[in-house]
């Protein structure tokens, strides 16, 4: 289990459900923070548009799956004087998202050269955390990001609440990778020495490591999986196919694949699913390396040690 930083501390997060329905426009906001984010989707972007707020100075993002990559994720950054004109000019020139983002500030603050160092900076982190294809076709000039020293660190910590409100809301493209991916040029011994390492060891002949990493199960590099076994893949099919386009998981010998690279799953389940080439439990599927104990048994105890600690 991942440590936990000694310098976390709690926020509070207000979702207001605009119309009072849990699928309408939804309005983020942080305690002690004037950042206003609204979340619209197709049939209440027009609710968005209409909000006061977005003729303001603010950046917005676009997101939906990525046609071009099978289980994918496509995003579009972008900064205005009004929100509300150039989110309306984006979205007609996309037609792959699905999800609307604005932010601006209830007291209407951001200048023009704070959205342009915002926008920037946004493309920079999700480029770095690789977790969407970017829409952008180049990133922004350097000179858009030359703000003076006390304005920089005022839209540094404006992007600090971006990256705790933005998962709230179901957009992950700041998150950074597990160190487990991020650093895949160090021995992997390195990367995963403070982590509970995972095996499938399948009568297939089927071999595969994991561990597990501020909640994503990473599969490492040379872990093994199945291939044209037959089964009806029901829920990770496209994503396994995915995997292979974009070469995470290359031809190995005796009818497996082989991961290339390591890669995040958002759960033990998916992890075991592209494994085995089927729809899998993975609470019991994957085990403590050289035990017998399941994950499910490992997490049980974790949770139990956690309660007596308290």
């Amino acid at each position: 289990m991942s440590r936990q930083s000694h310098q976390t501390f709690g926020r509070t997060i207000q979702l207001f459900l605009v119309d009072g329905t849990p699928n309408g426009l939804r309005k983020a906001t942080i305690h002690g923070w004037t950042g206003l984010t609204f979340v619209a989707t197709g049939t209440t972007f027009a609710a968005l548009t209409s909000r006061p707020e977005l003729d303001r100075t603010g950046i917005y993002i676009l997101s939906g799956p990525d046609a071009e990559a099978v289980g994918g994720t496509r995003s579009y950054i972008g900064s205005a004087n009004s929100v509300r004109e150039r989110i309306k000019q984006s979205a007609q020139q996309r037609e792959f998202w699905e999800t609307a983002i604005a932010v601006t500030t209830s007291d209407d603050d951001l200048s023009k050269g704070h959205v342009e160092y915002l926008e920037a900076r946004l493309i920079q982190m999700a480029a770095d955390a690789n977790r969407v294809t970017l829409d952008n076709g180049t990133n922004p000039a350097g000179q858009r990001r030359r703000l003076p020293e006390a304005d920089q660190a005022n839209m540094e910590q404006f992007l600090a609440n971006l990256k705790i409100i933005l998962p709230v809301v179901g957009l992950d493209l700041l998150k950074p990778q597990p160190r487990a991916v991020a650093q895949a040029s160090t021995p992997v011994e390195q990367r995963t020495a403070h982590e509970t390492t995972f095996e499938i060891r399948h009568k297939s002949g089927v071999s595969a490591e994991a561990v597990e990493e501020d909640g994503e199960f990473v599969v490492l590099e040379g872990s093994q999986a199945l291939m044209d076994t037959g089964y009806v893949q029901q829920s990770y099919g496209t994503l396994k196919e995915n995997l292979v386009k974009q070469g995470i998981l290359v031809p190995g010998s005796d009818g497996k694949h082989v991961f290339a690279k390591p890669y995040s799953f958002n759960s033990p389940s998916a992890a075991a699913a592209v494994v085995l080439d089927r729809n899998s439990n993975g609470r019991t599927e994957w085990k403590v390396k050289g035990q017998k104990r399941t994950y499910h048994d490992w997490q049980q105890a974790q949770s139990a040690s956690q309660e007596r600690s308290l």
